[in-house]
């Protein structure tokens, strides 16, 4: 049955990414089908998801700033929503009793107000995963998205706590002690070296160290892993372990969105409920947009946030199980909510996987709800009187900064849409400034710059390099255009656009190995 399963993940996954979809969504498909076929569920697929659940949680925790929760951007913004779209949901609701004749919306006002809750909830594995495919995570709008995220992370901590109708046992109290740990568990990952033993550190601290021992003490096991991945995150290898666990991460997260669509066998009558309550998705996203453009964000970083955010939550089929297992509600809610975080799974990929060319379409209209004032890391850039400008101040980007200095001095200019990456530049006198190249708005703003001369595309994400080549050619620039790639099919794709210098990183690197190696031997006497 496992190989089974395997396949029909992979066919239904190849099959939605050939139509623009991202394959998560042909794994709930492949889950639905699956079970539709009468198929029996592997043995451990739930113990898989869970895993995949709070490996991402720690991969979280590993990029996360801390003090950045404490912004009012985030948590008045987070907070508001939950408030705001649990009224609206559960209003909604209360119509659909009125207007409707089902058995399916046969419950109390309290029970209503419990659904609201859930569903004003948005999705951390959808929106993680659309923003690591971006190449999005650490942008400004990223970190606004996964910031709110964590927050109702923690609100859902709070509800489940009290909904079992138990507290934490008074061990719990000694997770205050964990940064004590610290200095222990940065030991062990220098002592892990490279390899297998360093994954297998990287999982004895997610799983052992803070899922496990959250469970013991009667807390939330995903936050133990989230909590944990924040304690070590200052550690120097930090997103060297983020990269050693991807491959685990991915996989078993597979085995969750497969566990969603295998939930059951759906009726008419639970399609049409869920397809509704997927009709509430557009409120949902204008309160979401709403509320984080009164904290001075411009109409485009709004929007790229409420896009990431523009689903229901997994988060929604815990309460609903507690509802069930309480009898509050109907078993075949079980089966309703599934159906309705899939579908809004399927429904928000292509609007926030193609952003960008929603907010062209939109970016009249929903600029008359910016503020008059501009949050400091969302204001446009000007770059006036650059003759170089390099995208991405990664190791490459700053590398190819330190050799342009050298031809055009103070003229060069980098850009980075990571903040502590731009800091980090500066402290190394590098002229350094915080924008995004995928913004079209930036581009905008240098459009008649005829100074500049050479433009160095050095970000990770090929199409935030293939988003960029195409604006400088639209917008008719003269200047000259290199970009790196990592495979020749990427070669091919920027050569299309007139790039006059594609590197390939890997192909080159052998090249410029061998280089510097006969540079040294002839200077041996």
């Amino acid at each position: 049955m496992l190989v089974i399963l395997i396949s029909f993940a992979f066919a239904f996954g190849l099959i939605l990414t050939r139509v623009g979809l991202p394959p998560m969504v042909g794994f709930l498909l492949a889950g639905f089908v699956y079970h539709m076929a009468g198929l029996a569920t592997p043995a451990g697929l739930d113990t898989v998801a869970d895993l995949g659940i709070t490996l991402l949680l720690f991969s979280i925790g590993l990029k996360l700033d801390v003090k950045g929760l404490l912004k009012p951007e985030i948590w008045a913004s987070a907070t508001s929503h939950i408030v705001l779209s649990t009224a609206f949901i559960t209003g909604a609701l209360l119509l659909g009793q009125h207007w409707l004749t089902t058995p399916l919306l046969d419950m109390s006002w309290q029970t209503m107000l419990i659904l609201g809750f859930a569903l004003s909830f948005s999705s951390t594995v959808f929106a993680v995963k659309v923003l690591e495919d971006k190449g999005d995570l650490t942008a400004f709008y990223g970190r606004i998205a996964i910031g709110i995220l964590i927050m109702q992370d923690l609100f859902a901590v709070l509800f489940l706590s009290a909904s079992e109708g138990k507290l934490p046992s008074l061990w719990a109290l000694s997770v205050l002690a964990l940064p004590l740990l610290r200095p222990v568990l940065f030991r062990f990952l220098d002592m892990a070296g490279r390899g297998e033993l360093f994954i297998l550190c990287g999982l004895f601290i997610a799983l052992g160290v803070g899922a496990e021992g959250f469970s013991l003490v009667g807390l939330k096991p995903d936050l133990g892993a989230l909590v944990v991945g924040v304690l070590v995150a200052g550690h120097k290898r930090a997103s060297e372990l983020s990269k050693a666990l991807f491959g685990f991460k991915e996989l078993m997260l597979v085995g969750f969105f497969l566990s969603i669509g295998m939930a059951g066998l759906p009726t008419w009558d639970m399609l049409l409920a869920a397809a509704l309550l997927c009709l509430l998705l557009p409120f949902k996203c204008g309160l979401y947009h709403l509320i984080i453009s009164r904290f001075g964000l411009r109409s485009r970083t709004s929007l790229f946030a409420t896009l990431s955010l523009a689903n229901y939550s997994e988060f929604g089929l815990i309460v609903t199980a507690i509802a069930v297992g309480q009898n509050l509600l109907p078993t075949e809610w079980l089966l309703v909510m599934a159906m309705t975080v899939s579908l809004s799974f399927a429904v928000a990929s292509p609007f926030s996987t193609s952003s960008e060319r929603v907010y062209r379409w939109m970016s009249s209209w929903l600029k008359r709800f910016e503020c008059a004032y501009c949050h400091p890391h969302d204001a446009p850039i000007d770059v006036a009187g650059a003759k170089a400008l390099i995208f991405g101040m990664g190791r490459i980007g700053s590398g190819a900064y330190d050799e342009l200095v050298k031809t055009y001095g103070r003229a060069v200019v980098g850009v980075e849409h990571a903040p502590e990456r731009v800091d980090f530049n500066r402290a190394d006198g590098r002229r350094v400034i915080l924008g995004d190249a995928c913004d079209t708005e930036f581009w905008l703003k240098i459009k008649a710059d005829a100074a500049l001369e050479l433009v160095i595309l050095a970000m990770p994400n090929h199409h935030g390099n293939v988003f960029a080549a195409k604006q400088l050619r639209n917008l008719g620039f003269e200047c000259h255009v290199a970009a790196i790639a990592r495979y020749p099919e990427e070669v091919e794709e920027l050569a299309e656009l007139n790039i006059c210098a594609a590197y390939n990183m890997y192909e080159q690197a052998g090249g410029g190995l061998a280089k510097k190696a006969l540079e040294s031997c002839s200077f041996k006497p």
